[in-house]
């Protein structure tokens, strides 16, 4: 049981809010998300599954081994935390040896990899832009990137993660780390973006990992989404609300989406896109180009 005191008048905003905090302290989000410390889930850390070796691939279908799979531990999370206290970017001055890492994340079908593209289709021919794909069991992402000719297939790299794509960009980032350092080596791009493998609301990157880190819903789970909450929507830098066009096929009010996100993100930026019409997408680029600039200040 836990009691509270309400004084004044509150808005619709804020009864909200004071909703959400209350069911999710009722459910025990706020105490802890998970009671064991010890949820062990093993993946792959790329290419082609095998429980005797580890393989990722690269693109053009190269392949190399690392031996055994791979454990990780979930990190206990006593809350979704906030858009305000999120972890900042860690200054660092070896962006030669590391490019300038976006973190692109979200549930399956969310649009992250027709998100890619655009960012792909938009920036090429004036800024240096290579890409890391992640999927459990497949290089699909990877695939279709190179079917619509995104990048050269050299600038574009895929990773396997088997079942926990999650693992991939935050409790054990190696993988991703190798591939955005050997695509650096190579090509010196200005920056790389990590497509992560669908996930769930609680998915985001490291900052260990990406100095930027975008999280993208679409309008067809509803708009219920951005109060959900979880890590991705409340700390990620941007969030997009992608395909905007189905709001009425799927009776999703779009302003609710937008009262509910500034809500869930203290008002951190969001921006509502139709990536397969490249519609909003100057606009994250905006976003994009902003953060790297100030990184390299």
């Amino acid at each position: 049981m836990f009691e509270f005191k309400v004084q004044g008048v509150f808005d619709s905003g804020s009864l909200l809010e004071l909703t959400y905090i209350c069911t999710a302290k009722a459910s025990g989000i706020l105490t802890r998300m998970s009671t064991s410390t010890e949820d062990h889930c093993n993946f792959l850390k790329a290419g082609r599954v095998s429980t005797s070796q580890d393989q990722h691939s690269h693109g053009g279908g190269q392949g190399h081994s690392h031996g055994g799979e791979h454990g990780h531990t979930h990190e206990a999370m006593e809350s979704p935390g906030t858009y305000i206290e999120r972890d900042q970017p860690k200054y660092r001055s070896d962006f030669k040896q590391r490019a300038f890492t976006v973190g692109i994340g979200g549930p399956v079908g969310s649009g992250k990899t027709a998100l890619v593209l655009a960012l792909c289709n938009l920036l090429r021919d004036t800024h240096g832009i290579c890409v890391v794909t992640n999927d459990i069991f497949t290089r699909e992402d990877w695939e279709f990137l190179t079917r619509h000719k995104a990048l050269p297939d050299g600038r574009m790299r895929a990773v396997e993660t088997g079942g926990c794509p999650h693992a991939a960009i935050r409790e054990d980032y190696s993988l991703n780390m190798e591939e955005v350092k050997e695509l650096t080596r190579q090509h010196h791009p200005e920056m790389v973006f990590i497509e992560s493998g669908g996930d769930n609301l609680a998915a985001n990157f490291s900052r260990e990992l990406a100095d930027y880190i975008i999280y993208v819903i679409d309008v067809a789970g509803g708009d219920k989404i951005p109060r959900k909450g979880g890590p991705g929507i409340t700390q990620s830098d941007l969030l997009i609300v992608n395909k905007t066009d189905l709001a009425e096929a799927v009776g999703a009010d779009l302003q609710v989406m937008r009262r509910d996100a500034d809500m869930m993100r203290q008002s951190g930026p969001t921006l509502f896109t139709q990536a397969r019409h490249n519609v909003g997408i100057q606009d994250v680029a905006d976003h994009i180009l902003k953060s790297y600039k100030q990184a390299l200040s």
